[in-house]
């Protein structure tokens, strides 16, 4: 990524979002854009906005939702709320993980294709156990139809 490129895109988010430039807004689409929050559009969005970059990484690292981490073109989250954990969501969860040669710490295949996330609950009790791919719903996943499903995406 051009840095160039980068600095063009972001003048263009926080245009978007003239007069008030809302700090967490102009960052969901920044992360939008590039799947995650990287440190030099933080820097830059704090020179352009006359923010400063503390308080730019506070609201960045305060939302679950922003990662200052490279995610992949698919993310992966495994409810593991009550009704999905008593319904077995920690072997589909496994199961990923061996599929993908992923572990607790290494959320993200070497070729950015997958990040596998577990999240306390999605709000889709009734479909247990449930996963989202890009925030899609899959309800009542097994291993073997969460497996199959990452060689569909493949």
């Amino acid at each position: 990524m051009e840095n160039k490129d980068m600095c063009k895109k972001i003048d263009e988010i926080i245009a978007k979002h003239e007069p008030k430039r809302p700090i967490v807004a102009i960052l969901q689409d920044i992360q939008e854009e590039y799947r995650y929050l990287p440190k030099e559009a933080l820097l830059y969005l704090s020179d352009a906005v006359d923010v400063s970059i503390a308080k730019i990484y506070s609201v960045a690292t305060f939302y679950e939702n922003f990662s200052l981490e490279p995610k992949g073109k698919y993310v992966i989250k495994i409810c593991d709320g009550t009704a999905c954990h008593v319904r077995k969501s920690i072997p589909i969860l496994n199961a990923l993980r061996n599929k993908l040669g992923l572990t607790e710490g290494k959320k993200t295949t070497d070729d950015g294709l997958f990040t596998v996330e577990t999240v306390s609950c999605l709000g889709a009790c009734g479909l247990a156990p449930v996963m989202t791919v890009n925030d899609k719903v899959h309800p009542a996943m097994t291993p073997e139809s969460a497996t199959a499903l990452i060689e569909e995406l493949k």
